[in-house]
């Protein structure tokens, strides 16, 4: 490990960064040293804005693929390096806003309804009935469950928050129906169904 990438690395988690934008982070760091076969701590400005046009005209990354590479030189730069860059050195390219495609009720409903099985099918209602993400789905616990409150507490969260969403009393009886169903308890609701060697 060179004594950068142990410094950026240093300095994600001092800051509490999420393992997700840890990887990301020093994935696009290691892509720009590699772009000019140099370390990153031996360029400038000149550099990030020649690999930003590569990015943009050569691998034609989308913009929001390319903010990501950006965010994480600017951290590299301004937080790592303590370069004396202002922000307008290093431009986030602009992301066009898109509207969100949404179902109507009875396409989400017809949607459900094709679901393979009773896992798949809780799965998707469970993700449409309080909007969490899948990731949060998959940290998903019986205890989370809360059918006094008619709650469902998210934990650690996008921002690494907790929150609650609402349960609708058709939702908890489909979670009551598919958990009875399940074989392996192993502390989540929805289980990997993945088997492991035991090395």
């Amino acid at each position: 490990m060179t004594q950068l990438r142990k410094r950026v690395l240093e300095e994600l988690k001092r800051r509490n960064y999420s393992p997700a934008t840890v990887d990301s982070y020093v994935s696009a760091i290691r892509s720009f040293a590699e772009y000019f076969h140099r370390s990153p701590d031996q360029l400038g400005i000149p550099q990030v804005r020649q690999y930003q046009l590569h990015l943009f005209e050569e691998k034609k990354l989308a913009p929001h693929t390319v903010m990501v590479q950006m965010c994480a030189l600017r951290f590299l730069y301004l937080k790592v390096l303590k370069r004396p860059f202002q922000r307008d050195d290093l431009p986030l390219p602009k992301i066009p806003e898109r509207l969100p495609i949404v179902l109507s009720p009875e396409e989400t409903a017809r949607l459900i309804e094709a679901a393979a099985n009773l896992r798949h099918r809780t799965i998707l209602m469970t993700l449409y009935g309080t909007g969490m993400r899948r990731a949060e789905l998959c940290h998903l616990r019986p205890e989370d469950i809360d059918k006094e409150r008619m709650v469902v507490r998210i934990r650690q969260g996008k921002g690494r928050k907790d929150r609650d969403v609402p349960l609708t009393p058709k939702l908890l009886e489909q979670l009551r129906t598919y958990y009875r169903s399940v074989k392996r308890r192993n502390g989540w609701m929805f289980p990997s169904l993945q088997t492991r060697r035991a090395d």
